[in-house]
């Protein structure tokens, strides 16, 4: 029978303990399945920390499964993801975070829909802050507008991609990655499974109101035109209003007389060309971001080492 061959890739950021227990727990879930391979690829984000690099360089050292990718700095965690999809060999490729709030024995959960092109894990309760679920659902809101992203699906970092998804993905050059985006511009077909959300076992969330803001934005701006073309609808009503308030001040001054002298002139000359000029700069911020995607070809990461014994 043919064996699949499973890529599992986990952004690392000042972790240690779970990564072990990590390790261990999906060796063993590989162990109960003799039709499947694995590659577990750590992509370690934060080199500074040298608990985290000696935790990883261990276990590089006891299982041959293990490959470890060690960036040059922090890049966040879409470009770390992004980094270890890169280097998968899987014919499917699973991604997760390191702080074991997604259990590697849900992969099997995963697999059960590997028919699919994406699968990604929809959580019946989310171990998170309440600040943290409720900007989870504003940028659910916008994944719908921006994006397409049908309301029924939940997107979430604990995903199933197949390999020629994920080819498709490396197309696509861009310095600020959003990895749901690419995956939704490449396919449609994606679906949940759902699966049990767990409590961090070590440390706290590394997701600030800052790099959550980062994220957000990546999304927005980056990976869309929404903003600009708002500012475009913004310019276009202000324009219409300004042409009507410039009727009713001419037809005043000429019916009336009661306006102030120059003060007409002045004040359809203000509201014309503010309307125009917020309408115009959409439109050549819309040009922008073309230009911008289609030349862009900034890094995403650097890489500083990579070790491991690869047996996929």
């Amino acid at each position: 029978m043919h064996k699949h061959h499973y890529s599992i890739v986990v952004p690392v950021y000042k972790s240690s303990s779970s990564l072990i227990e990590l390790a261990e727990r999906t060796e063993q879930l590989f162990l109960k399945l003799p039709n499947a391979e694995y590659e577990l690829i750590f992509v370690n984000d934060s080199p500074f920390s040298k608990k985290t690099a000696g935790t990883l360089e261990v276990l590089a050292q006891r299982n041959p499964q293990i490959i470890v990718i060690e960036l040059m700095k922090n890049f966040g965690q879409q470009a770390a993801t992004l980094c270890g999809i890169r280097h998968a060999k899987g014919d499917y490729i699973i991604t997760m975070d390191d702080d074991l709030q997604h259990w590697p024995e849900d992969i099997c959960k995963l697999m059960e829909k590997q028919e699919h092109d994406v699968v990604i894990a929809r959580f019946r309760e989310k171990h998170h802050s309440l600040f943290k679920r409720f900007t989870s659902e504003i940028k659910g809101y916008f994944e719908h507008i921006i994006l397409g992203k049908p309301r029924f699906l939940r997107l979430s970092p604990f995903r199933l991609i197949k390999a020629e998804v994920a080819e498709l993905m490396e197309k696509r050059k861009t310095p600020f990655p959003f990895i749901p985006a690419l995956l939704l511009e490449i396919t449609d077909d994606v679906v949940n499974v759902e699966i049990g959300h767990h409590p961090r076992t070590e440390g706290k969330s590394n997701y600030s109101f800052t790099k959550m803001v980062q994220v957000f934005s990546n999304l927005l701006i980056s990976n869309s035109s929404f903003l600009l073309r708002v500012m475009g609808y913004i310019g276009i009503i202000t324009a219409a209003i300004s042409c009507i308030a410039s009727t009713i001040i001419i037809a005043k001054k000429l019916l009336f007389g009661t306006v102030v002298s120059g003060w007409s002139s002045i004040m359809v000359l203000i509201l014309i060309l503010g309307g125009m000029t917020l309408f115009t700069l959409g439109v050549i911020g819309e040009y922008l971001i073309r230009i911008i995607a289609t030349t862009e070809e900034r890094p995403v990461y650097h890489v500083r080492k990579i070790y491991g014994n690869r047996k996929i």
